[in-house]
């Protein structure tokens, strides 16, 4: 998944979604199916939903994998970056985006990896709470507790 926002308050949101269960599905449907949902689910008059808490796996829960939480200014001065780094699960981005919205931080960037069981999520993000020391550490905190 990549999000570039515009000057102008836009987002453009890209994901590249692949069916891992092989299942043959019509690319037209399945093209039908997500316009569908996705409408339905940005209905600014539709309550927000809370994303079912996913599972993890039988290899995640026997060989957990280390979850590190990065949150330092950006290089250019343009904001801070949120790096992530964790085992994945269903619901997980969802989880992370409410923490963002709750300290009200935008994300101007976003960089998604999933390598198999493992997650790798960078955020360029931007918001008063990053401006003291304090809310950065109640963010960073916010963030890791979520994704315990």
């Amino acid at each position: 998944a990549k999000i570039h926002t515009t000057r102008h308050g836009y987002a453009l949101d890209s994901f590249q979604v692949m069916d891992l269960a092989n299942r043959g599905i019509h690319y037209r449907d399945f093209l039908s199916y997500v316009e569908h949902e996705l409408a339905r689910d940005l209905d600014p008059a539709r309550p927000l939903q809370p994303a079912p808490r996913g599972r993890l796996s039988r290899h995640q829960r026997h060989h957990p994998y280390p979850t590190t939480v990065r949150l330092a200014p950006d290089a250019q001065g343009r904001g801070h970056m949120l790096s992530i780094t964790c085992a994945d699960r269903g619901g997980l981005l969802f989880a992370v985006a409410e923490v963002l919205m709750q300290h009200d931080v935008s994300v101007y960037a976003a960089k998604i990896d999933t390598l198999g069981e493992r997650v790798e999520d960078t955020f360029l993000i931007r918001g008063k709470s990053l401006e003291t020391p304090a809310g950065m550490q109640a963010l960073e905190a916010s963030v890791r507790a979520v994704l315990q």
